[in-house]
């Protein structure tokens, strides 16, 4: 078929409209399948890196094939066909994407490698189809010169990316879901070829075309997978950070940010903990103490980095009638949190929507308990781990002020690298820092990070003795036995702004099984007259201690990753 010597509205041909919407998708596809794959491989710099590299050589292979044919097989009728291919394969990546990436996610490769598959088979075929689109384009122009019609047509498609890019990121992605977005994509295509295809409509094209369509409608129209083995899904959405899920299985509610579980409530008992890690919330109360202090007269004002389902926020309000504010850059989170976990602002609990150093840097309040709840296994804001940020949460600190950091990494092995590092760069600000492993072992979990402005250190005996006589609502018996004092960074490095390697710290941890307890049904609140008075001291025998840990040790445990409206500004610092 010769070019059309007719221009479409907006100076395009139909060859040269074909390259720009080639542009918008390729680029499209490559920031969705960083949004796809994140929930099976991480989002580091391992798995973009995958991408990008997949992404290019499918277009440099498209793009050599194609040129290689387009002098002789060049047409609009083949552009069609290109096109619809591509939109036919994107309804399998809606239709099958998950069950492809949990297939691919069992190849045996390096850790950092584990993406490369799935990446590949998911976007490497219709990204080199797309790559065919550029050349045939050039052939088709009607431009005088070569030169000239490979310019512009390669100015075009670099325009439609800069489209595709900026109305992904900033638009389709935080308005839509994962899949919607794929099938606006879909659409896209097959509307550009109905363009290609008027005025004549070729009979069996159209057919083609309508099958296809037909296909891409029918991957997002069939049921969803609404339970599964993290029960019924009853919210889900993209959000500029991440992919976000409120599940409920049973009485419990689960938020789960980028497939993976970060924070849980039981529906009878909001603020029990559900996740036995959060019980470690309460240990810096056991560190806050000062002479003849209750308690609560200790700790007034608490901040917690990340908000998630805000079990530990509402369960200090509750407990210790302190005042909370909760620092969290996702506002779908706060929403969320509020529209499903029951979550409600008030004089003694305050959401701010804003990055937590830019909160720390601007507020004038100091604090008696900081905790960092803002960690993933696989995903760390590195400028939240670093010397520089350390110093910034001491600031915000009172005199006898605590920190304590949630970590996600293995108390010992080369998986520790992360812990080990996170230690040694605390430490480089705070003169006391405590390790708390949650689960014990070996095994990638939950490693409580405490640190205080002290000198002195405080003995694990000494910790029993301060829970057996506190007021503070919660037994941390359990808690205390996994006080480690002997914390050796090894050769793990000091984190800083110019130069905090997080990605290749938490690089051993990839494939590997994260375990995190859940608490007992009752959790482990008690009465204040069911505690020890310093009179009367706990009256815990070595059997009893046996049972206790026996107790522990058989909560049921669950593989998971636990990666956390109008935004408030937080209070000025003075001057």
């Amino acid at each position: 078929m010769p070019p059309r010597e007719s221009r479409l509205r907006g100076r395009l041909t139909g060859p040269e409209l074909a390259v720009f919407v080639s542009g918008v998708v390729s680029m499209g596809l490559e920031i969705l399948a960083g949004r796809m794959v994140a929930p099976q491989f991480g989002s580091s710099i391992y798995t973009w890196g995958s991408v990008i590299g997949v992404f290019l050589a499918a277009l440099s292979l498209g793009y050599h094939l194609g040129g290689k044919r387009a002098a002789t097989r060049a047409s609009e009728r083949r552009l069609v066909g290109i096109l619809l291919a591509t939109a036919a394969y994107v309804a399998v990546l809606v239709l099958a994407g998950d069950q492809l990436l949990s297939a691919l996610a069992g190849v045996p490769l390096p850790a950092r490698f584990a993406s490369l598959p799935a990446v590949t088979v998911l976007f490497g075929p219709p990204t080199y189809l797309l790559g065919y689109i550029s050349p045939y384009g050039a052939e088709l122009s009607d431009r005088e010169s070569h030169g000239e019609a490979s310019g512009h047509v390669y100015a075009v498609g670099t325009v439609g990316s800069i489209v595709g890019a900026f109305a992904t990121t900033f638009l389709l992605v935080p308005t839509l879901r994962v899949d919607l977005v794929a099938v606006v994509f879909g659409v896209l295509l097959i509307g550009t070829s109905l363009i290609l295809l008027s005025p004549e409509f070729p009979r069996r094209s159209v057919g083609v075309t309508v099958l296809v369509a037909v296909l891409l409608v029918g991957s997002v129209s069939l049921p969803a997978v609404g339970y599964s083995l993290r029960g019924e899904t009853i919210y889900r959405t993209q959000t500029p950070y991440q992919e976000l899920v409120v599940a409920d299985r049973g009485d419990v509610r689960t938020l789960y940010l980028d497939g993976q579980p970060h924070s849980a409530m039981d529906t009878d008992d909001p603020t029990r903990h559900v996740f036995d890690y959060t019980s470690y919330f309460h240990v810096p109360l056991l560190l806050t103490e000062r002479e003849g202090a209750a308690a609560t007269d200790d700790v007034d004002r608490v901040l917690f980095v990340g908000g998630g389902g805000f079990t530990g926020p509402r369960r200090f309000v509750e407990e210790y009638d302190a005042t909370v504010d909760v620092v969290e850059i996702d506002p779908e989170v706060v929403g969320v949190a509020k529209e499903y976990f029951g979550v409600e602002e008030g004089p003694q609990l305050n959401v701010y929507t804003a990055p937590a150093r830019q909160f720390l840097r601007d507020t004038d309040r100091t604090y008696d308990v900081i905790v960092l709840d803002a960690y993933k296994k696989d995903k760390v804001p590195f400028q939240l781990t670093t010397v520089e940020f350390m110093r910034l949460t001491e600031r915000r600190l009172d005199d006898d002020g605590v920190l304590l950091a949630n970590l996600i990494s293995a108390p010992t092995g080369p998986a520790s690298r992360f812990y080990r590092a996170e230690y040694r760069t605390m430490n480089r600000v705070y003169p006391q820092v405590y390790g708390f492993p949650t689960v014990g072992g070996s095994a990638v979990q939950n490693v409580e990070l405490v640190a205080t402005k002290r000198e002195r250190r405080v003995t694990e005996r000494e910790l029993q003795r301060r829970n057996d006589r506190r007021d503070l609502g919660i037994d941390l018996t359990t808690q205390i036995r996994s006080y480690r004092s002997d914390v050796d960074p090894g050769d793990a490095p000091v984190l800083r702004d110019g130069n905090a390697p997080v990605n290749a710290l938490l690089e051993p941890m990839a494939g590997q099984r994260y375990v995190v307890d859940e608490s007992r049904a009752n959790d482990t609140r008690r009465s204040r007259a069911e505690r020890p008075t310093e009179a009367q001291p706990s009256r815990e025998t070595p059997e009893s201690r046996g049972r206790s840990v026996s107790r522990s040790a058989s909560r049921r445990s669950t593989p998971a990753v636990i990666t956390g409206p109008a935004s408030r500004l937080p209070p000025r610092r003075a001057g």
